[in-house]
């Protein structure tokens, strides 16, 4: 067998372990965690959450996690809770602390913290005999299971079914306050995150940007809209206002013998295709793509043909819709 293939056998046994690892978590999960979740909400203040070394990494994503999905949350470095970080400790707060052994001696300042002020605390380890799980109003035990590294030592299983945990956690609360992605936008505007969750609205183009033409409207006239507001389409509206048609350069391509002989009407292609300002701009790439076109009116209401504005398929590339 070749070093690369020893490799690929490594990666796909510790896959494997530590996929095998969550089944057995996912069963061994109890009412222990529906606990947990109403202690959480019921508080009035923050879920701090606290670990050391790789506990401590796996906390940080934990409460990152809480924080964007609707609870608010914040890390807390327990040797730094030690000399004057538990002042960011409240009442009001929730404790959630993370150690795998549960014997984590750099918790001891703030599990007696906890204990002297009445805050309510949630264990997270592995050891239900742990001081850790025997302190704490809540215990999250996970199932003992080996490391997924050879020594046995190295935490890789147990940082996987912990942040799993800490997963499930943050899902269940952000589904019981029902988590919107309107929700989930505020708390990402930036990024490809903030860029996915983008609204049309928030991307279009209205007002005197708007290329709009009269069905009675010559050729020339409509060229002249064209290229003045520089979309490479022009949209067609009938007396009433609505959206009735669209002049594309394939339109102008299938009527270039005597084009400026005819009027917009008879040139523009009917009942084009149309979204509503609150749909995604993700959804709007998507149905450009799918139809192979550069534009989209955007008509509000969805239901009716009043155009407010008009989408390119250049501003969701430039809003990082990808």
């Amino acid at each position: 067998m070749t070093q690369p293939d020893t490799y690929l056998d490594t990666a796909r046994r510790v896959i494997r372990h530590e996929a095998d690892a969550l089944t057995t978590l996912a069963d061994a999960i109890g009412d222990s965690f529906s606990r947990a979740v109403a202690m959480i909400l019921a508080a009035k203040g923050r879920v701090i959450v606290s670990g050391m070394g790789k506990s401590g990494h796996i906390a940080h994503k934990i409460a990152a996690t809480l924080a964007s999905t609707g609870t608010p949350a914040q890390f807390v470095h327990p040797a730094e809770a030690s000399h004057g970080d538990l002042g960011m400790v409240t009442r009001d707060d929730v404790v959630l602390a993370v150690s795998n052994s549960g014997e984590t001696p750099e918790l001891a300042d703030l599990l007696a913290y906890t204990r002297r002020f009445s805050i309510p605390l949630i264990g997270l380890c592995s050891r239900a005999d742990s001081t850790l799980a025997q302190q704490s109003d809540v215990a999250l035990v996970m199932p003992r299971i080996p490391e997924a590294c050879t020594t046995g030592k190295v935490p890789t299983t147990s940082t996987t079914m912990t942040l799993a945990l800490g997963d499930a956690l943050a899902v269940a609360l952000m589904e019981h306050r029902a988590f919107t992605p309107e929700d989930f936008r505020a708390f990402h505007p930036g990024g490809s995150l903030g860029a996915q969750l983008s609204r049309v609205g928030d991307l279009m183009h209205g007002g005197d940007m708007l290329p709009l033409v009269g069905e009675d409207t010559p050729m020339s006239a409509a060229l002249l809209e064209i290229s003045r507001k520089g979309f490479g389409v022009v949209g067609v509206v009938d007396g009433t206002g609505d959206l009735v048609g669209i002049i594309t350069d394939g339109d102008l391509r299938r009527n270039m013998d005597g084009l400026l002989d005819h009027t917009a009407g008879r040139v523009m292609t009917r009942d084009p295709r149309s979204i509503g300002p609150d749909m995604l701009a993700e959804q709007a790439l998507a149905a450009m793509n799918d139809h192979k076109i550069t534009c989209l009116f955007v008509v509000d209401p969805p239901a009716s043909r009043n155009p407010v504005g008009i989408l390119h398929i250049h501003d969701c590339l430039r809003a990082g819709i990808v």
